[in-house]
């Protein structure tokens, strides 16, 4: 099943724009896009193929990780990883 997958890192100082590009880069293969430029803290949220919402959180945590550290961001402790599966979508459109 696939998940959509909002990472957090939350640090001491403001994240720049050109920052949080590299980032949307390094997570773009990963169907991820990137935030948090002008705050304190960055995120991603990232596609990931798991078979539930706790393994799709530690794949996802990793490949966040890891393209932090390709793109040079801060090495800040990971605060929020949130899941939406793919039927959790679909279902809150049949509401509407």
């Amino acid at each position: 099943m696939k998940f959509s997958v909002s990472v957090v890192a939350e640090g001491d100082r403001t994240v720049t724009l050109e920052e949080v590009v590299e980032l949307a880069d390094a997570v773009a293969i990963h169907s991820g896009i990137a935030s948090g430029a002008g705050s304190h803290s960055y995120g991603a949220q990232l596609v990931v193929e798991a078979p539930n919402s706790d393994e799709a959180v530690d794949i996802a945590m990793s490949l966040f990780s890891a393209a932090a550290i390709a793109a040079k961001m801060p090495a800040w402790p990971i605060t929020r990883a949130e899941t939406m599966s793919e039927d959790d979508d679909f279902y809150d459109l049949e509401d509407e």
